[in-house]
């Protein structure tokens, strides 16, 4: 059975983890290793994890918890120490705030990806599993769906479009992202960086990207890029020009701009 890894990063969560560890809990896939990084909180959010884990350990649901606790240079310094630590085959990250859609989430992303007929079939294992997202406000409300649609088929040419597919939608064999740990130069985009990198070298090695065709994370709008939005963008620009040069990365900034004021003015938008 294919093993998965999620990886949860938090400080100073107490407000919003529960809603995402129960939501772990709660899967019916049993292979699940759950990763809880916390960067030495001061509130509640430790021993709400430990809470956590004694109530999964008693179910018997084959999950496993692990936390570890301690101070960190940040989001993306807690996320490499989440990829050294990652034992599955396949890893995301569901971080405080962010959650499960319903309690089959994973098995439907092993099921939609055929993971087990290909282990049996002796077929190379896809480099990353891909779906939909849906946004949700502070309190774990829907609000709509993600206005940027994951492609039937995904290259890492894709995010010249922008982030096609959410970071909390976006599944890297842990292999694979293990060798592609998040750059530390960027302070609020090194997640766009690094699927676009896994994604690369997913292409060099001739693997496929496999859309499920299902919502597989209900994503908090109010995120760390949202709270520095100006120097998000910034950073997002600068890592498109890296990776698709400044020309191509001029040309779609511009296309963005009259996008979004074609969507102001209700006309439709390819």
């Amino acid at each position: 059975m294919t093993k998965f890894t999620i990886v949860t990063i938090t400080f100073n969560a107490e407000a919003v983890f529960m809603r995402t560890a129960e939501s772990v809990m709660r899967q019916d896939y049993p292979d699940i290793e759950h990763l809880i990084i916390d960067g030495a909180s001061t509130d509640s959010t430790k021993s709400l994890a430990e809470d956590y884990k004694r109530r999964s350990d008693s179910m018997g649901n084959g999950h496993e918890i692990r936390i570890i606790s301690e101070p960190d240079k940040g989001l993306y310094d807690a996320m490499n120490k989440g990829l050294r630590l990652a034992t599955g085959d396949y890893l995301c990250f569901i971080n405080a705030g962010d959650f499960f859609p319903d309690a089959t989430t994973i098995s439907l992303i092993c099921a939609n990806s055929r993971l087990d007929e290909r282990q049996k079939a002796g077929e190379p294992m896809p480099a990353v599993l891909y779906g939909d997202t849906d946004w949700v406000d502070n309190d774990g409300h829907y609000l709509c769906r993600r206005p940027l649609t994951p492609p039937e088929r995904l290259t890492w040419r894709s995010f010249r479009n922008g982030m096609l597919v959410c970071h909390q939608a976006f599944y890297a064999r842990t292999d694979i992202a293990r060798r592609t740990p998040y750059d530390m130069r960027y302070r609020h985009s090194a997640d766009v960086d690094w699927c676009i990198r896994v994604m690369k070298e997913a292409e060099r090695m001739g693997l496929p990207l496999v859309n499920v065709h299902a919502t597989v994370a209900d994503y908090q709008r109010e995120g760390q890029t949202t709270k520095y939005h100006r120097a998000s963008l910034i950073e997002r620009f600068n890592v498109m020009r890296r990776h698709y040069g400044l020309p191509v990365t001029l040309a779609m900034h511009a296309w963005f701009v009259v996008r979004n004021v074609l969507k102001k003015h209700g006309k439709a938008v390819n």
